[in-house]
């Protein structure tokens, strides 16, 4: 899953990697933002790939009422699943890149997840990189305002991160720069499913250093 991650870049260094032009600039650019505050982040979509807009975490299905996510979580989507899915199935081919400097997990040191590590996960050699998603643009029936909203893509678990999120193995799509086309593009969802693509990770557990006991996966890029 992914609930957890960081913003802490500069509009330029966003224009500059993404060869885009920040067209709004609204959103937050923190060391971690909670998924669960529903943030206003900084998102390129299919429709304008040169622009950088903002999107509000979490999808609101078209149909959806205001009080949509005191009911669902749509934080995130299984990208095995999200076709099949009523909040999602009609957003799969609305793509969107969100750019992200990390994220975040916590690797549970017992059953019940009383004691907990956490860790900072990156795509190897990347400043910025992105996590795939999907968007809606909703129209809040009692007020008539239209907002950009979106779900990270996730995926089943690599070697990496099977060892660091060890209860439900699974981690978002994180796009290497020469995969973001790809996926705005519409390649098939099944394509960047894990094992078919494998981003080269590394992670460093918070108050240590990088994490050498894991093997950062090899075939990605």
């Amino acid at each position: 899953m992914c609930y957890r991650f960081s913003t802490q870049f500069t509009a330029k260094q966003l224009e500059e990697y993404y060869t885009a032009y920040e067209i709004e600039n609204e959103y937050h650019l923190i060391p971690e933002l909670n998924g669960f505050n529903y943030p206003e982040t900084a998102i390129i979509m299919d429709k304008a790939p040169t622009e950088i807009v903002v999107g509000k975490w979490g999808l609101f299905p078209s149909w959806a009422k205001a009080d949509f996510q005191k009911k669902a979580n749509t934080l995130n989507a299984k990208i095995e699943t999200a076709a099949t899915l009523a909040s999602y199935k009609n957003s799969i081919n609305n793509r969107c890149l969100i750019p992200v400097h990390k994220f975040f997990e916590w690797q549970w040191q017992d059953s019940k997840g009383k004691e907990k590590k956490k860790f900072e996960i990156m795509i190897k050699g990347h400043e910025i990189f992105s996590l795939a998603g999907i968007y809606n643009l909703w129209t809040n029936p009692e007020n008539g305002k239209s907002y950009r909203t979106y779900s990270v893509l996730t995926t089943d678990a690599n070697e990496l991160m099977s060892e660091i999120h060890n209860t439900k193995k699974r981690m978002p799509v994180c796009l290497n720069r020469d995969m973001d086309k790809d996926w705005l593009e519409g390649r098939k969802l099944e394509d960047f499913a894990f094992p078919n693509y494998n981003p080269n990770l590394e992670a460093a557990e918070i108050g240590g250093g990088i994490v050498d006991l894991f093997s950062p996966a090899k075939n990605s890029d």
